[in-house]
């Protein structure tokens, strides 16, 4: 299994063990050895999958706004208040005492 970027990779850095290991004629680039190395740590087995190959997730950013600035808040909250002060908000658990004499709605 060899990696995306070999024939690339192969140009960069010697493998050659008879050659000096020093400075190298040009700089490489620091991210380009960290990815190679990891790609060498997948291919020998002890990592799963390169995380630099993995895409970015896809989830959706969360709401920038807060969700009392809303309409459909704002609308909730205006009949919330509407029922309380008709008496018609009836707490959880409990139980309208009769039916009502009509029906507004």
């Amino acid at each position: 299994m060899g990696s995306r970027n070999s024939d690339e990779a192969d140009g960069l850095f010697h493998k050659d063990r008879h050659v000096h290991g020093g400075m190298p004629e040009k700089y490489l680039d620091d991210d380009a050895l960290a990815h190679e190395a990891e790609d060498e740590r997948v291919d020998a087995g002890l990592d799963p999958f390169n995380p630099d190959d993995v895409p970015p997730a896809t989830d959706t950013p969360p709401l920038d706004t807060n969700i009392r600035d809303t309409e459909q808040y704002q609308e909730e909250r205006a009949e919330i208040r509407r029922e309380e002060d008709k008496g018609e908000l009836l707490i959880e658990g409990e139980r309208a005492p009769f039916p009502p004499a009509r029906y507004d709605e």
